[in-house]
């Protein structure tokens, strides 16, 4: 495939007589350009050609194998679309590469199993939910977004889902996160479906595993497919229904051009195949509330008397009155005296306490102990962190990976240090002083635990490493919330709720004593969310919010990232639809990498444009243009389009 911009269209080729069985529409086929082999999709045959000139001759055809779908065609064209990009960029991330062994291999014959109508009695407790599961057994496009329960076996809910579908004879994509996620789904599915007619799809399989999965859902021996964000392409045969779980989740977003979301990927593609869909989580972004808003989507939530008999008791205690004189546990845990006394009553009831601080490591950030400048490394600027305690380890940066023997402040001179943020290691470790005798654990990305025993501990986990305990948690305590309230990010909020009811949906219903402290204001509208555990509400108000300032989802935006030339010489050449505000420039927000292609001394700004809800389409397609023609004069500086960034600045 072709992979620069105004290179994306199709190409006429003449096919020899001995090629034409093997040349079937969407095909893997190789063909000469400019004088160099290429690979690239055989997307029809035709008997004429609008070409004036003299036509080639089509080199050879790779595989016979029908890859590209016309159903994944069509979703890589809206896609393309949809974010500015090029096609042969959609593509790499929806065909797998060929693997020929696998390809050549004799397909196994599928065990029969016959699929249980699935038991209603848990989607009861859901308003209409037994409506959308009898819908999903007669195949009609119902489309939902679900608000799950605290401690709800979501897998258990999407398997029964993905049973009424493949009963109703059609197939299931389910796309989540995480591995983790994945390895479970797939427990559930199977258990309802087979395992002859459930395969998983993700980033850690080998090629040639990865292929043969693919391969089944291809030709339709796999009914039920499961996997993380590039699953969203699948080629399912027959689909049916789409689901996703926590679509607020960062995974979920594709990090390589055109940089699509898997959400977005995945409604797009109900859309075009009139099939059923839903997103399921314990909190709720506001793009899947403007789904409900607009009528796309409905909302299968319980009622406030079933929500208030499954969550845990959910009290906020400011962190400014926990140096109590009369508890010195509360002092050296950095805990307030309640929240000690909920992990105290939950350990004496030989229950797990789970306590989710926002770092991973030990001191991940450190100051100046007199001037308070954040300490950063002398070859790279990034941030210096701690890895163990300070007689035992030297200062690390979090960039470079350069060891900082003799800290000293640039700016004032001191040797004394400070942390200003705590992670999870050195929380245990203080969590170890406080509760003498308690067994102490620790899950992050770095090690992440799956379940811990019903049995007294204390785990401390980062957000999304939560391990699951067989019956609850006691407790769960919720520490540090500035670091997460306090960033300058759009979703902060919305992904402070997201991570705060994953954690608490892992408590025992306050009726069996479950209680979640959270270290923060009351008054702070998130925090009263959870307390109220109204993750609706809070997605409302933050949709009205957005509307307000004219920001995602109610509109949309495309990040230009490239030197200030470069970026202004792609909107004059952009014909940018009329109301369109431009924004900037402003520095790349913390984080984000520079463009690939611009020179390291280049001074790399952020560009945004503005339209409305109804003027994305055609943003993308004056951007898109401006790419191509820029791309074809070649001597251009690069320049990153991104529309609706996951992050903005």
């Amino acid at each position: 495939m072709l992979t620069v911009p105004h290179l994306d269209r199709e190409f006429d080729y003449l096919v020899s007589e001995e090629q034409s069985d093997d040349a079937v529409p969407g095909a893997r086929v190789r063909i000469r350009f400019s004088g160099r082999l290429v690979d690239g999709y055989l997307l029809e045959r035709r008997f004429d050609t609008d070409h004036d000139g003299k036509l080639g001759w089509l080199d050879r055809v790779v595989s016979p194998e029908p890859v590209l779908t016309p159903d994944i065609r069509r979703l890589a064209d809206a896609v393309a679309a949809r974010y500015a990009g090029t096609r042969p960029d959609v593509l790499r991330l929806a065909i797998p590469p060929r693997h020929a062994r696998v390809e050549n291999e004799t397909p196994s014959l599928a065990a029969k199993f016959e699929v249980q109508p699935p038991d209603p009695a848990a989607w009861s407790r859901y308003e209409r939910g037994e409506g959308f599961l009898e819908a999903l057994q007669h195949a009609r496009a119902a489309r939902a977004v679900w608000q799950a329960l605290p401690g709800e076996h979501w897998t258990e809910r999407f398997a029964e889902a993905a049973a009424a579908t493949v009963r109703g004879g059609r197939g299931v994509l389910a796309v989540v996160p995480d591995q983790r996620d994945v390895d479970a789904l797939h427990g559930a599915v199977v258990a309802r479906c087979g395992p002859d007619t459930t395969v998983a799809l993700a980033a850690g399989l080998g090629p040639a595993a990865r292929y043969r999965r693919w391969l089944a859902a291809l030709r339709g021996t796999a009914r039920v497919v499961i996997g993380t964000r590039s699953a969203v392409f699948a080629p399912v045969a027959d689909l049916g229904l789409v689901l996703m779980w926590d679509d607020g989740d960062d995974n979920l977003a594709e990090p390589r051009s055109p940089y699509p979301h898997a959400r977005e990927v995945a409604m797009l593609r109900a859309h075009q195949s009139g099939c059923a869909a839903m997103i399921g989580g314990f909190a709720r972004t506001a793009e899947a509330q403007a789904l409900v808003r607009s009528g796309w989507a409905h909302d299968l939530v319980p009622t406030r008397t079933v929500v208030r008999a499954h969550a845990p008791r959910v009290v906020a205690l400011d962190d400014s009155g926990f140096a109590e004189e009369r508890d010195p546990a509360a002092r050296s845990a950095r805990l307030p005296s309640l929240a000690l006394q909920a992990a105290r009553s939950a350990l004496a009831a030989d229950r797990p306490v789970l306590i989710q601080v926002p770092r991973r490591g030990y001191i991940p950030s450190l100051a100046c102990g007199r001037c308070r400048t954040i300490a950063r490394c002398r070859h790279c600027t990034g941030p210096l962190s701690l890895t163990g305690p300070a007689d035992r380890g030297t200062a690390v940066c979090r960039w470079c990976g350069r060891a900082e023997t003799a800290l000293r402040c640039a700016r004032c001179g001191s040797d004394a240090v400070r942390a200003t943020v705590i992670g999870a290691r050195r929380t245990a470790e203080e969590l170890g002083r406080a509760f003498p005798g308690v067994p102490v654990h620790t899950s992050s990305g770095e090690s992440m635990l799956v379940a811990v025993e019903d049995s007294p501990a204390l785990v401390v986990a980062t957000p999304g490493a939560e391990p699951a305990a067989a019956q609850g948690f006691g407790a769960a305590l919720l520490l540090d919330s500035w670091a997460l309230l306090g960033r300058q990010d759009l979703r902060a909020a919305e992904d402070t709720l997201r991570r705060w009811m994953g954690a608490a949906a892992l408590v025992r219903p306050h009726a069996d004593g479950g209680t979640v402290v959270v270290v923060a204001e009351s008054a702070i509208p998130t925090v009263q969310a959870l307390i109220r555990w109204d993750a609706v509400g809070h997605a409302e108000a933050e949709l009205d919010a957005r509307a307000e300032v004219g920001l995602p989802p109610s509109a949309h935006m495309a990040a230009l990232d490239g030197t200030a030339a470069a970026a202004d010489a792609l909107l004059a050449e952009a014909q940018l639809p009329a109301g369109a505000e431009v924004l900037g420039p402003v520095e790349l927000p913390p984080g984000v990498r520079r463009p690939a292609g611009a020179a390291d001394d280049a001074e790399v700004i952020r560009m945004l444009v503005r339209v409305g809800r109804g003027d994305g389409l055609a943003l993308a397609t004056a951007l898109r243009r401006a790419v191509g023609v820029r791309s074809a004069q070649r001597d251009q500086e690069p320049v990153r389009v991104q529309v609706d960034p996951l992050h903005i600045g």
